[in-house]
């Protein structure tokens, strides 16, 4: 069990998406950053399906009630355990009833802290993930509270060894062992794009201005959208559309010229016109984007769109298949885990 004695800003569970039901108005929800959702997860031995603890801008203090083995991946927030520092994007055997604290994120949005065996809150719809618009899935359909108990399927601590050295160092924590793991970053800190099925309907300069100028993330960007201010992107002429599907990482353009970039809580369909879609490879860089940063958008083709993807994967499947060779044995929750890329 994990006892929540600060809830910090806006902490969630999620997994990577409730998929088979937006025909239905349900969205997919999931990480905004699957990278670090994923990270997180295999640094302590889980399938990368299982839940994590999406943390917003500031984390929560939490207890275990067994010795718990967790790592912490995604934004750079300070996490101690009994007040000393612990490191970032390793997996840590964190002692019963010490106090983990993760503070402010001095830079980026979003961490996740992800407990061998995984939290054990019932699926709804296949997934972990929380709707809080809808007020289900995760832990109770919200944020969580102080006061909170969150159930943690039982596992054992995973890499050989770290028991007996946290009994023998008297720490309240120790390290399991380091492993390298960069995000494949958005080049120069500018979104790939491919073109969307309206392009053609937006005229030659806001063509321009998007490719060339630059964005800035409003204040009213959430996990459904990132709304963005700079030029305004002007049409041909007036366009009325029917509702089609949208998808992670959609631009559309409403009326007032200004993209929304579509999210993880996004709806399943829209009416405004889609100048492009961010590749799925840059939308973890797009996910740890504040109020107030700067976004700019670069085209590229179909086939680099797919490289960087290829590539995305081939970090996180080496690393994976590295931390599972140093395992001693697999948690009872990984052997009934489904397969890598479904949800729970």
């Amino acid at each position: 069990m994990m006892h929540v004695d600060r809830p910090g800003l806006f902490s969630v569970l999620q997994d990577r998406g409730r998929y088979g039901s937006q025909r239905l108005g349900v969205p997919v929800n999931g990480a905004m950053d699957e990278w670090s959702h994923r990270l997180a997860n295999i640094l302590v031995g889980n399938p990368e399906s299982y839940a994590t603890l999406e943390c917003t801008l500031a984390g929560p203090s939490v207890t275990f009630d067994r010795d718990t083995l967790i790592a912490m991946a995604g934004a750079p927030m300070t996490v101690t355990v009994d007040g000393i520092a612990i490191p970032h994007e390793r997996a840590v055997l964190v002692k019963r009833d010490a106090k983990v604290i993760a503070g402010k994120c001095p830079a980026g949005a979003r961490a996740y802290l992800a407990v061998r065996g995984g939290f054990a809150t019932e699926p709804v719809l296949g997934s972990r993930s929380t709707f809080v618009r809808g007020g289900f899935g995760g832990f109770e359909g919200r944020a969580l509270r102080k006061g909170d108990r969150l159930p943690v399927h039982e596992a054992d601590v995973g890499y050989a060894g770290l028991r007996a050295l946290l009994l023998r160092s008297g720490m309240p924590f120790v390290n399991g062992p380091a492993w390298r793991a960069h995000s494949p970053a958005a080049p120069g800190g500018v979104l790939r794009f491919l073109r969307g099925p309206q392009w053609d309907a937006f005229t030659d300069e806001a063509h321009e201005r998007f490719t060339a100028q630059v964005y800035r993330a409003d204040s009213r960007s959430d996990r459904m959208g990132y709304r963005l201010q700079g030029p305004a992107l002007e049409l041909r002429r007036p366009l009325e559309l029917v509702s089609e599907p949208v998808n992670f990482g959609t631009v559309q353009v409403p009326p007032d010229g200004q993209p929304i970039v579509l999210m993880a809580d996004r709806q399943g369909a829209g009416g405004y016109p889609k100048i492009a879609y961010v590749i799925s490879a840059d939308l973890p860089a797009l996910a740890q984007t504040l109020p107030g940063d700067s976004v700019g958008f670069g085209e590229v083709a179909l086939d680099e769109a797919e490289h960087a993807w290829l590539d995305f994967e081939r970090r996180l499947a080496a690393l994976r298949a590295m931390v599972l060779e140093e395992l001693q044995e697999v948690p009872e929750p990984f052997l009934h885990a489904t397969p890598l890329g479904q949800t729970t």
